[in-house]
This record gives C-alpha cells, structure tokens and sequence, in this order.
C-alpha cells in the first residue's frame, strides 16, 4: 500500500452483529476520511464498541465489510493490524510486567527491531509523562496512567490510523489533557483518529467530524458542522436519537 493512497482512513459496509438473535449492528455504514479526527457518539449499548471492534479485527462480522487505508481488515488482517493502532474499552494489562517491559514485549511480538523498540518506548514513556511509571508495575497503575500506557502500547509501531473506546473515561484531567495533546499531535502529523465517546463536550473540543449511532445504526455522519447545522451537539443527539423530554414527569413527589 503506497504512503500516498486515496483510499479513507476507515471505510465499513454494511456491518452486521447479532448476539442471541438480536441485532447489535444493523447495516453500518462509514466512511472516516485521511487526516481527519472523528467522534462516534451514542448511548450506552447503542452499538459503538461492537462496530468499532468489527472494524479493527477483534470481532468477526456476521456481514459486511471493513477496510483500513483500503486494506480488508478480515482478508489482509496483518497488513491491516500494521496501519491500525487500538485502545479497546477495558484493556487488559499483564499486570506483573512494568509499562517498559509490556511495550518492549509489544514490540518484539511485533517484529520491531530490538534499537527501535527501545527508543521508541523511552520516547512514548517521556511525552506520556510516564517515566517513572515505566518502572512501576501495571497493577499499580492508576486509571490515567492504564488509559496512557494503553495509548503508547497503540502507538507503538507507528500506526496511520488510531481507533480509540473511551480513551478519556474515568481519566483525571492532568492526564487527559496530555492525551489530548498527543492525539491532536497524531492527526496534525497526517494521522487519523476515531474515537468514541458519550461526552459530548470532549467530541465537540476534539473532533472534526462525528458519528452518531443509534440501536446499531448510524442515523448521522459528516463534518461537525453538517451533523449539528449550526445547534450544540449534545441538543442535535437527543433529537437524532429520539430521547423523550417527558421522562421525568412522574417524579411529582420531587417537587416542593
């Protein structure tokens, strides 16, 4: 695959999942553009970690289709797995390894050459303020610095593109503030980024695009502009998503 490819950062067809005869993912369709920085939005069990797991390989489809910089992820997975970097929701950690060692370990799974691991472990260690950290073990680690060694373990072997679940969540500000630092770095360096979130505020401060699903579907996409046309983003989702405004209208015993 030439460095100089037109094809988007992420492109899925018609993705479908379905657990115990009900339909998690029905039909996704998304295209995410190079360069660009997207946030995929929805409630809680709306879709957003299934889809985004089918499109990294980490979950086989029950149909459709998911391409990285136009590379079958499920019929090229290795060449697809070397453009594509991953913080899954709920990483698992080798707890009894230090942060140097899990990205050392990563790295040599991985085919780097020992120098290159080596540096470019320091490196991330450094700019994720998390040297001392590198000789702590990870069952010591705090929320923040999982979500860090989580980000530097994605990084690790120079991805193109970074697909994230929940990066931000349960993160002090500190440490959220460096990631955010670090993606807006990825992407301005020619990267490309999705994330997921519930946070409305953190994709309106981040993202230049955004995917709202809904029940398994993407019911909007586009530039930030195009989706929200003018309204906050959290206003334009709860009218995407058909939240109703008479909830709690029962709770009279609330009032005074």
């Amino acid at each position: 695959m030439s460095a100089a490819t037109t094809e988007p950062a992420l492109q899925l067809t018609g993705l479908v999942k379905e657990f115990d005869d009900r339909l998690v993912v029905d039909h996704v369709d998304l295209t995410v553009p190079q360069g660009a920085f997207l946030g995929l939005v929805g409630q809680n069990g709306a879709g957003k970690t299934t889809t985004l797991s089918m499109a990294v390989g980490l979950l086989r489809p029950d149909g459709g289709r998911a391409r990285i910089l136009g590379v079958d992820v499920w019929g090229e997975p290795e060449r697809a797995g070397e453009l594509v970097g991953v913080l899954p929701d709920g990483l698992a950690l080798p707890e009894r390894l230090t942060g140097r060692e899990v990205l050392t370990y990563l790295g040599l799974v991985r085919g780097l050459p020992p120098a290159v691991v080596a540096e470019r472990a320091e490196e991330l260690l450094a700019v994720l303020e998390l040297e001392r950290a590198g000789r702590t073990l990870v069952i010591d680690y705090s929320t923040g610095m999982r979500k860090k060694i989580g980000l530097a373990m994605a990084l690790l072997h120079a991805p193109r593109l970074l697909v994230l679940d929940e990066p931000l969540e349960a993160v002090d500000p500190v440490s959220a503030a460096t990631i955010k630092s670090i993606l807006r770095g990825f992407v301005a360096g020619g990267g490309s980024v999705v994330l997921s979130s519930h946070v409305m505020a953190l994709v309106e401060q981040l993202c230049g695009h955004v995917a709202v699903i809904d029940r398994g579907r993407v019911v909007a996409a586009g530039t930030l502009a195009e989706v929200t046309a003018g309204r906050a983003l959290e206003d334009r989702f709860v009218e995407l998503v058909g939240a109703r405004e008479d909830r709690d209208r029962g709770l009279t015993w609330l009032s005074r």
